[in-house]
């Protein structure tokens, strides 16, 4: 025993965790647990117990309770989107993306497939600039300029290397001193109150061309979008939106025949061209004007490739990659919160995001901004709205794709609910997170069911391919 014990001394802390782990007699049904929620990196542990019971009789239909389980507890998933915090949670969270989205571009999942006929846009909203930053151009030069010229600080305001994309310089103000940091951060602050003006503006023209008042045109059209939020290299928010015109009562329902794709795309060219937002003027920034950048683009989505516009499929994937991507993986901010200057000065940023977030602190003291809270989103430099964002009718939700693949675990031993059972449920938080030999485990396990996804992935590609051969 004394020998045993020295051994263990020996060994790292994770390693004498796993042990003790695999030698509780419960280790299996701990390690089916993990399986279950795929391996997340940290799980959420609840305890409590469901009973679901005939209304009339007053018979158990069913009953479940963690006082069996290890620790008398059940993990559930943490369910984080962004991929450096939970990269399993991360990968359910972008397909149920690409599944919301698709769905509410081919149908499925409560949509009809007739919404493939809808008038559709992909459309693509930027933010204005805010000085010449540094660029990558597949075979070109970053600036090119001639004769050298400088701004009024010394520095060039050009430059002449071509950079590849993955280049730190990427991004980066040309002067620092001459970018537009309080502009930036307060086109941030009011980029949700901006899309609801622009959705606003594209309903009040489809309203005016067809010559009713915009108070009615919920009797002739209900325009739907699912939107996502992307970080530029510069650091800059900019939106990818699925616009889609339907019926009064929704997909369901077609669109009047004067509300073609034509004229959806003038209102949306229209809207995002004419909308703007004034924040409150300040002595310390003076008088703002926040509108779109001039690099919008928008694209008929067509339910099959085509050299004209987008498919389904191309578009769903796209947004889905996207929204499961924190601030700290694109480089605009971090995945935490700062509650001083000092945790802003401590950040693993590049000087550039450092300076938008100082900004967003020094901003978010003054009473004239104190509504967009500047300094609670100083770590997403200003921007406070949600990655994902979709009209009510646009396909399904989250919550519904969730209901779905748990019912689809349960199989058929779920008893069904109605006015005849009822189901009483007690549950509370017991704590999160992995031991050092747990997170070992977990992670391993993560790593396998990530392989099997890309081998079956890869033999549903290749099944394919084999079929188009044939």
């Amino acid at each position: 025993m004394l020998e045993r014990e020295r051994r263990l001394r020996l060994l790292s802390d994770a390693d004498r965790d796993t042990i003790r782990l695999a030698n509780d007699p419960k280790f299996s049904r701990w390690l089916e647990q993990i399986k279950a929620i795929g391996g997340c990196a940290n799980p959420v542990y609840l305890s409590g117990s469901t009973i679901t019971r005939d209304a009339v009789t007053g018979e158990v239909i069913s009953s479940y309770s963690t006082a069996t389980e290890p620790g008398e507890r059940l993990a559930v998933r943490c369910r984080n989107r962004r991929a450096s915090v939970c990269e399993p949670c991360s990968r359910l969270h972008a397909g149920d993306t690409f599944q919301l989205v698709r769905a509410g571009l081919s149908g499925g999942k409560s949509v009809p497939e007739v919404v493939r006929e809808r008038p559709r846009l992909f459309v693509t909203l930027t933010a204005p600039s805010f000085g010449p930053v540094h660029r990558a151009v597949d075979g070109e030069r970053c600036r090119p300029r001639r004769d050298a010229p400088r701004c009024e600080h010394g520095r060039p305001l050009g430059c002449g290397l071509d950079h590849a994309d993955d280049d730190h310089m990427v991004g980066l103000p040309l002067c620092a001193d001459c970018y537009d940091y309080v502009g930036h951060v307060l086109w941030h602050a009011h980029a949700g109150l901006l899309w609801d003006r622009f959705a606003t503006a594209v309903r009040r023209h489809l309203a005016s061309a067809a010559g009713i008042p915009r108070s009615r045109l919920g009797e002739y059209l209900v325009v739907s979008f699912a939107k996502v939020a992307e970080f530029q290299k510069r650091a800059a928010v900019h939106f990818h939106a699925v616009v889609r015109l339907d019926g009064p009562d929704g997909p369901t329902s077609s669109p009047p025949a004067w509300a073609t794709a034509d004229l959806l795309s003038e209102a949306v060219t229209h809207a995002a061209t004419t909308g703007y937002v004034t924040p409150p003027d300040s002595g310390a920034y003076g008088t703002e004007r926040l509108a779109w950048g001039a690099q919008f683009d928008a694209r008929p989505v067509h339910s099959f490739d085509d050299p004209d516009g987008l498919s389904d499929g191309a578009v769903a994937g796209y947004v889905a990659k996207y929204v499961s991507k924190g601030a700290a993986e694109t480089g605009a901010g971090l995945d935490y919160r700062v509650t001083s200057l000092d945790d802003i000065r401590a950040a693993a940023v590049n000087g550039h995001i450092r300076a938008l977030m100082g900004t967003c602190w020094r901003l978010g003291g003054l009473a004239e901004l104190e509504h967009v809270r500047l300094r609670t989103w100083a770590h997403s430099l200003g921007y406070r709205g949600h990655i994902l964002t979709k009209s009510r009718r646009y396909s399904t939700t989250y919550g519904a794709l969730r209901e779905e693949r748990a019912d689809h675990r349960r199989g058929d031993t779920r008893p069904m609910g109605g006015p005849d059972a009822v189901t009483e449920s007690a549950w509370r938080f017991v704590g999160s997170g992995h031991t050092p030999g747990a997170a070992g485990l977990a992670l391993g396990i993560a790593e396998s069911h990530a392989q099997s996804l890309q081998l079956a992935r890869e033999a549903r590609d290749d099944a394919a391919r084999w079929g188009e051969w044939l």
